[in-house]
C-alpha cells in the first residue's frame, strides 16, 4: 500500500470506494482509478475495492428481487424504471440466454439494473449469479483502470486522463438512456414531413418572393379572399367565417357560438347559454376564435374542463358542436374572380392514429412500439401528460389526437379517391354562394366514403389563403412533388390576389399583416396543448 496514507486513511478510502459503488458504479471506479493514479492507493487495492463494491451491490439487488420480486415490481420506484414491457422483454431474454445475457448487461449501459433484478425474479442459482457478476465486475473495473493508465502515459495530467474516461462513460450512458430519442431524431430527418418548419418552408418563401415580383405585390395573398381578414393569411375569425357558411348551408356546418374575452364567471354563464341555445351536450369543442394549425383545440367533457380552459385562454373562444362522424377530410378549393365555377385542387384523407391497450404496457410504451407514432411521440406525450405512465387496459382503443392537424400528430394521406363530380359540385355551390371567397381549405367530417362522394358532409372549419393542400404530407409524396404542389397552390393565391386588386380591392400593407402575425404569436403562446 502506498506510504503516503496511514492505515486508517487507506481503510477509509477503501470503504468510501465500496460504499460509493452502491450509489454510482462508474463514479466509484473512476474515484478508485484516480487514487491509484495519484499513488495514494496500490492499484490492486483500488481495483479490489471497486470490484467488491460493485459485486456487493449486485448481490444485494439480486437478493431483494429473489425474496420480494412481486412487491418490488409494484413499487413506484421500480415501476418508473422497470416498466412491465421492459421486464417482460428482459425476462424472455434472460430465460433464453441466461448467464450470457447477464454478462452482456455489464457492458451495455442502461441494462445492468434490469438484468440484475430479472435474475432475482427468475430465481437464477446464487452461485451462477455471483460468479458471472463477480467475473464481469473484474473485467469492467480492470478495463476502466487500463484506459486511465493508457491515457496517463500520454499526458502529464492524471486529472485529464480521469476526465476523458469519465466523459466517455457519461457519453455511453447518455446514448443508452436516450437511444430511442436519438434513433427517432435521425428517422425523422429521413422523412421530410417531420422536418422543422423553418427548414421545409425556406424554399416556399423563395417561391413567394418570386411570385410577388411576377404579380407586382408582396401582400397580394391578403387580397385572395375578400370575405376574410387579411384574406385568411392571419387574424381571421373562425366564427365570422362559419356564420357565412351557415347563411348558405345551415345543415352542413357544425353549429357554434362565440365566447368573448372577459371575466370567467361571465364566460361560463355565456357558455351555458350557448349550449342550451344550440341544444348541445358534452362533449363539445372549445378553440380560439383566431388560431392556426389546431393550436388550443380541446374537446371538453364536463364543466370543470370548460372552466379550466377558459381560465387559461382569455381570448375570444369558439364553442362548437363536436362532430362525432368518424372520418375527416381536408378539401382545398379555388375559383378565379369572375368565373362562374371553381374546382377542387386537392383532397386530404385524415387518419387519426390510435393504440390498443394490452393490460401490461403503459401508454408511453404503446406509443414507442408504433413505428410512426414514436417519430412524433413527444407531441402525444405532452398531450397526455402524466397519463403516459399509466397501463392501458387490454383491448381498450385510445385515440392519440382529436385535432385533424398534421403538426398535432394526425396522419395525412392523398385523398384523390374521395373526390367525385357530386362532391366537387356541392363544394362549388357552397363556395360560390359566399361573397368574396375564392381559395381555401374546408375541413369536413363525414360518415362514409360513399356519403362524402355524394356531397354529404359536415363542415367544421374553412381556412383561407394561408391554408395548404395538406395531401402533400402523404408519406408516399416526395419532397419535390410537395414543392411542385405548393408552387401551384401559391401561384393561384397570388394570381387571385392580383385579380382582386385589379378589380378594385383596396390594397393591404405588408406591415399590417406582419403586425397581426406578431400579435398572434404572442397570444397563441398561452394556448394549451391540443387534444
Amino acid at each position: 500500500m502506498a506510504p503516503d496514507l496511514t492505515f486508517l486513511q487507506s481503510a477509509t478510502a477503501v470503504a468510501g470506494i465500496v460504499l460509493g459503488a452502491l450509489i454510482s458504479e462508474d463514479a466509484a471506479t473512476l474515484g478508485a482509478a484516480s487514487l491509484a493514479s495519484a499513488h495514494l492507493l496500490a492499484p490492486v487495492t483500488a481495483i479490489s475495492a471497486a470490484v467488491f463494491g460493485i459485486w456487493i451491490g449486485d448481490l444485494g439487488l439480486y437478493a431483494l428481487a429473489f425474496a420480494f420480486g412481486p412487491a418490488m415490481a409494484q413499487s413506484k420506484w421500480f415501476s418508473r424504471r422497470l416498466t412491465p414491457r421492459r421486464l417482460k422483454t428482459a425476462s424472455a431474454l434472460a430465460q433464453n440466454w441466461g448467464a450470457p445475457a447477464l454478462a452482456a448487461s455489464r457492458f451495455v449501459p442502461g441494462t445492468r439494473l434490469l438484468a440484475t433484478v430479472v435474475s432475482g425474479f427468475l430465481k437464477m442459482p446464487l452461485r451462477r449469479f455471483a460468479f458471472v457478476t463477480g467475473a464481469c465486475s473484474i473485467v469492467w473495473v480492470v478495463a476502466v483502470f487500463s484506459a486511465v493508465v493508457t491515457l496517463r502515459a500520454h499526458t502529464s495530467s492524471p486529472r485529464l486522463a480521469i476526465a476523458v474516461v469519465a466523459c466517455v462513460l457519461a457519453a455511453f450512458g447518455v446514448v443508452a438512456s436516450r437511444r430511442t430519442r436519438i434513433v427517432n431524431f435521425f428517422r425523422r430527418w429521413q422523412r421530410w414531413e417531420f422536418w422543422p418548419a423553418w427548414l421545409f418552408y425556406a424554399p416556399v418563401a423563395g417561391m413567394c418572393a418570386w411570385l410577388a415580383v411576377k404579380y407586382r405585390g408582396i401582400a397580394l395573398p391578403a387580397l385572395a379572399n375578400l370575405n376574410q381578414k387579411h384574406g385568411g393569411i392571419i387574424g381571421e375569425s373562425k366564427r365570422e367565417i362559419l356564420q357565412q357558411i351557415e347563411a348558405v348551408a345551415p345543415h352542413q356546418v357544425a353549429e357554434s357560438e362565440l365566447l368573448p374575452a372577459g371575466p370567467l364567471s361571465v364566460r361560463l354563464y355565456l357558455a351555458r347559454q350557448a349550449t342550451e341555445s344550440l341544444g348541445l351536450d358534452f362533449p363539445f369543442v372549445l378553440k380560439p376564435d383566431v388560431g392556426q394549425r389546431g393550436a388550443g383545440f380541446r374537446v371538453v367533457r364536463g364543466w370543470a374542463e370548460v372552466k379550466e380552459y377558459l381560465q387559461t385562454v382569455n381570448v375570444p373562444v369558439l364553442l362548437q358542436r363536436y362532430v362525432a362522424q368518424p372520418n375527416e377530410a381536408g378539401i382545398f378549393y379555388y375559383r378565379l374572380p369572375g368565373s362562374m365555377n371553381g374546382a377542387i385542387f386537392a383532397v386530404t384523407d385524415k387518419v387519426f392514429p390510435h393504440v390498443v391497450g394490452n393490460g401490461a404496457s403503459t401508454l408511453e410504451e404503446l406509443i414507442d412500439a408504433e413505428p410512426r407514432a414514436r417519430l412524433i411521440g413527444y407531441v402525444y406525450k405532452e398531450r397526455f401528460g402524466s397519463a403516459i405512465h399509466e397501463v392501458v387496459p387490454a383491448g381498450m382503443p385510445l385515440r392519440l389526437v382529436e385535432a385533424g392537424n398534421h403538426c398535432q400528430g394526425c396522419i395525412f394521406r392523398d385523398g384523390s379517391n374521395l373526390n367525385s363530380p357530386e362532391l366537387a359540385a356541392r363544394i362549388d355551390e357552397i363556395s360560390s354562394s359566399i361573397p368574396g371567397f375564392f381559395i381555401g381549405r374546408y375541413d369536413v367530417r363525414y360518415e362514409s366514403v360513399q356519403e362524402l362522394r355524394s356531397g354529404q358532409f359536415t363542415i367544421i372549419e374553412l381556412n383561407g389563403a394561408a391554408s395548404e393542400a395538406t395531401s402533400i404530407y402523404d408519406e408516399k409524396t416526395s419532397v419535390w412533388q410537395a414543392y411542385r404542389t405548393l408552387y401551384r397552390q401559391w401561384e393561384l393565391v397570388y394570381r387571385i390576389g392580383a385579380m382582386n386588386r385589379d378589380g378594385g380591392a383596396a390594397g393591404i400593407s405588408p406591415w399590417a399583416v406582419l403586425k397581426e402575425w406578431l400579435s398572434y404569436q404572442q397570444t397563441s403562446a398561452i394556448y394549451p396543448a391540443a387534444d
